[in-house]
């Protein structure tokens, strides 16, 4: 339970993160306006506390791991509302990431 539980959080860290950034990416590049950084501020903000509700304790290894989900994220979210097609060095890239987070943290360790 504790493994869904911390990938759904991934999701939700993804979510808030990267679409927090697009949504400033789009109130400022794209002169959308304030309320888009206003919105993306606060998913932003957002991002800052679900880190915290993940089953492990250990800072460094969150952020790291988050790191891969971000990558696959990032690509993931820019060909479904900015029509980015990946090539197959992104595909690949992100799919080392995804493997990389999956030993991080998920990896037997001892107690």
């Amino acid at each position: 339970m504790d493994i869904v539980r911390s990938i759904l959080l991934f999701v939700l860290a993804a979510l808030t993160e990267i679409g927090g950034a697009w949504l400033v990416w789009q109130g400022v590049r794209e002169q959308r306006g304030g309320l888009y950084v206003g919105a993306g501020l606060i998913a932003l903000g957002l991002y800052g506390f679900v880190a915290t509700w993940q089953p492990e304790a250990h800072f460094g290894r969150i952020l790291a791991a988050y790191g891969g989900v971000f990558v696959a994220g990032s690509l993931a979210w820019g060909m479904a509302l900015d029509g980015f097609r990946p090539d197959r060095y992104d595909v690949a890239g992100a799919a080392i990431c995804l493997v990389g987070v999956a030993v991080i943290m998920y990896a037997p360790r001892a107690a």
